[in-house]
């Protein structure tokens, strides 16, 4: 079995964790005390699509194979059986197909309750083609790897295949499977063909080692989690849909150091969950594809979150991006790491400050949240991409709330919401801004333009809630100059950060680049 780094996290992360002054090592730290307040500076490694062959099982040459090697399985209820050469390592006990033996196995056709079981050797790679197969279990999972090095599931092209799991499960033991697609051994999902999988008791798709999805086109419709993986959960390629009463896509090893993490570097996902959308114990990185949290109490969850590439869209009834839980711990507080006040960049007052980052340095990033748009109860790092907040309406939470401090030295932000809470960038930015607090509410749809002292719109943001404060930052932005504010007038989209006219607009004030009030900013007339 191939070894491979533990030690995970974002990009930059070191820096915005010295910023904060406070972290939990990953590999090595070391660290100072000085009377209540506590420092210690972490090395961390990032995880890339560049790095996955060493991060973790997959090996794109296992996607490669001799057709003329192929064990081919035929499933019928009743009738199952190898319709190419014998191999010893198919046996077929009824309605159950159990594979013993590393190779490639192609299936086809049907079991309305029965089983495809895996138990082949520790160090056995088991390939699997699925090429037209309809499975159904009436007592459990009808696809379970109990044990291998690594099984691949992979689809057929132009195939359609789906498996149905029982509505309840007679094994409730604590090791039984509990997925419609249950592996105990590395994953890997890929093909070009299609996969529905109904997990009609409890999860879609479980590896309890780890996930690789390197394609395919998978619909996962799961009461509980959708598709969760164990030390890792990693999305290269592939169309996505996942439906979930709880978490939509997961990596959730709390107790392994450096495991727990996932990576989204490329193809589409879309997710509608009952809980959170997707979430990692460690941490959770996006540097390509489409990721749409359409539905969440929370988008995305993570100790370390970061956004490096992609196109990402969350929903969310709670927090929109939500850097917390994982295995924290706080050290200085808002206070002692002289937030607040003048100068703005967290919340001040006390509030702790932990090992938790959200690090932005590329791609798109549109909140809509009805709770805290985008939360990091440590620090948060903006240095590049495109971020759009459209946080909460109530005062009790904020379009931006980061315990430590926000840094902004890139990129454009946009974060629209209530009034009562409204964090800004801090000290340690080198990109400027402006905070805006309207006298009265601004109605979704308004656009509102940032116009320079010559007349000049320097940017246009149309809001899609109720709002009554805007933080922006964009490199258009010169600090210390004054800007008027305007809202009105026409503008060429209907959401978002965009371009505009402010003919027919109305002048709400003036504000000046860099100066933040936290909790209420300039603007006010």
């Amino acid at each position: 079995m191939r070894s491979f780094r533990t030690s995970l996290s974002v990009a930059a992360v070191a820096l915005a964790i010295s910023l904060a002054g406070c972290s939990t090592a990953a590999t090595s730290s070391t660290s100072t005390s000085t009377g209540t307040t506590s420092s210690t500076t972490t090395t961390q490694q990032a995880v890339t699509a560049a790095t996955i062959e060493e991060d973790t099982h997959y090996d794109s040459d296992d996607l490669t194979w001799d057709a003329a090697t192929e064990v081919a399985i035929s499933l019928a209820d009743g009738g199952s059986k190898v319709t190419s050469s014998s191999s010893t390592g198919v046996a077929v006990d009824g309605n159950t197909v159990t594979i013993s033996a590393a190779g490639t196995y192609r299936l086809s056709g049907s079991l309305s309750d029965g089983q495809i079981v895996v138990a082949a050797g520790e160090e056995d790679t088991v390939r699997i083609i699925l090429d037209g197969v309809e499975l159904g279990n009436s007592t459990g999972s009808p696809f379970v790897v109990q044990s291998a090095d690594e099984a691949i599931v992979y689809l057929e092209d132009g195939s359609t295949n789906t498996l149905t799991d029982a509505t309840s499960y007679a094994d409730q033991s604590e090791d039984a499977p509990n997925a419609a697609l249950y592996s105990m051994a590395d994953l890997t999902i890929a093909g070009t063909g299609s996969l529905t999988v109904n997990g009609e008791s409890n999860d879609g798709i479980v590896s309890k080692d780890g996930l690789v999805m390197a394609a395919g086109k998978v619909t996962v419709d799961a009461v509980d989690d959708g598709i969760r993986g164990k030390d890792y959960t990693v999305l290269l390629d592939g169309a996505y849909q996942v439906t979930a009463g709880g978490d939509g896509v997961k990596a959730d090893n709390e107790t392994d150091e450096g495991r727990g993490w996932l990576l989204v570097s490329g193809g589409s996902l879309t997710v509608n969950a009952g809980d959170d959308g997707v979430k990692a114990y460690n941490t959770l990185t996006v540097s390509g594809g489409t990721v749409n949290v359409a539905e969440s109490e929370e988008g995305l969850e993570a100790q370390h979150i970061a956004i490096t590439g992609g196109d990402v869209s969350v929903t969310a009834n709670d927090d929109g991006v939500n850097a917390s839980g994982g295995a924290s711990t706080s050290a200085d507080t808002g206070a002692a790491a002289g937030m607040g006040g003048p100068g703005g960049g967290g919340m001040g007052g006390g509030e702790t400050v932990g090992d938790y980052t959200v690090e932005v340095s590329g791609g798109t990033l549109t909140i809509n949240a009805e709770g805290d748009g985008l939360d990091s109860n440590g620090n948060a790092t903006i240095s590049g991409g495109t971020v759009v907040v459209n946080g909460p309406t109530n005062d009790g939470n904020g379009a931006l709330d980061v315990n430590g401090e926000l840094t902004v030295t890139g990129g454009t932000v946009a974060a629209a919401g209530s009034a009562g809470m409204a964090v800004t960038p801090g000290a340690s930015s080198t990109q400027s801004g402006v905070q805006v607090t309207f006298d009265s509410s601004v109605s979704a749809g308004t656009p509102v333009h940032i116009v320079d002292s010559a007349g000049a719109v320097v940017a246009t943001f149309v809001t899609t809630k109720t709002t009554a404060s805007l933080v922006y930052s964009s490199s258009a932005i010169t600090d210390g100059a004054t800007y008027t504010v305007y809202t009105g007038g026409s503008a060429d989209a209907e959401s978002g950060v965009t371009t505009g006219s402010m003919s027919g607009a109305e002048e709400q004030g003036t504000v000046t680049a860099g100066q933040y009030t936290q909790a209420q900013g300039p603007g006010r007339r």
